[in-house]
């Protein structure tokens, strides 16, 4: 069971010794997520793959590389980011999360959300992307950012699915290069009003 007061370190011991689904059966190490817990920034993926679960880490395989190549382009590090996934042990065979295994893994995420409390999340894939964009499709919207009450959401390729289609890859640069002109308007935003203001729900500004 999951508290408000659960700061994240308690948080991520819950989700290393999860057994709410039968990932729990499978997995070597739970991945709960990593980096900084004072981020503006939030990337969410959709789950871990082999390295991932042989480390207990995110994003440390191929496409993780990638990761960090992006970041450095807007020079940016891990340890100026979050990273977590949408579920958080491996599924068998890297087979896509079933509907059950995100419900199961949704309340983890959502608290990793309030304590972090990012001013712009990153969806990397479509599992992530159809948390906030249920229905749409990632070759249409990515890069675009919406609004979600106090935040914004950015979907975006996941960086394997870029290894895996080459072409795929300068859209994902150009994506992520413009990712700190988004924190810097959510920044000034801030400044403007005084701190944060609600605005209406999914309203784009961008």
């Amino acid at each position: 069971m999951i508290f408000e007061s659960d700061s994240l370190v308690v948080l991520e011991t819950k989700i290393r010794t999860c057994e709410l689904c039968a990932l729990a059966d499978t997995r070597k190490n739970a991945v709960p997520g990593s980096g900084n817990d004072d981020s503006k920034i939030m990337f969410i993926g959709e789950g871990p793959g082999h390295h991932e679960n042989e480390k207990g880490l995110p994003f440390v395989g191929a496409a993780g590389k990638l990761l960090d190549e992006l970041l450095q382009g807007i020079d940016l590090r891990r340890e100026d980011v979050y990273i977590t996934n949408i579920v958080k042990c491996r599924p068998p065979q890297n087979r896509d999360p079933k509907p059950e295994e995100i419900e199961f893994c949704n309340a983890y995420l959502e608290r990793q959300i309030d304590l972090i409390d990012p001013k712009v999340i990153v969806t990397l894939g479509r599992f992530s992307m159809a948390r906030w964009f249920p229905g749409a499709r990632i070759s249409d919207i990515h890069g675009v950012p919406k609004r979600f009450g106090l935040r914004i959401v950015v979907p975006m390729f996941h960086p394997a699915a870029a290894l895996h289609n080459p072409k795929w890859r300068p859209m994902l640069h150009d994506d992520f290069s413009r990712l700190p002109g988004f924190i810097a308007k959510m920044n000034a935003e801030d400044e403007d009003n005084n701190g944060p203001q609600m605005v209406p729900e999914q309203l784009n500004l961008f």
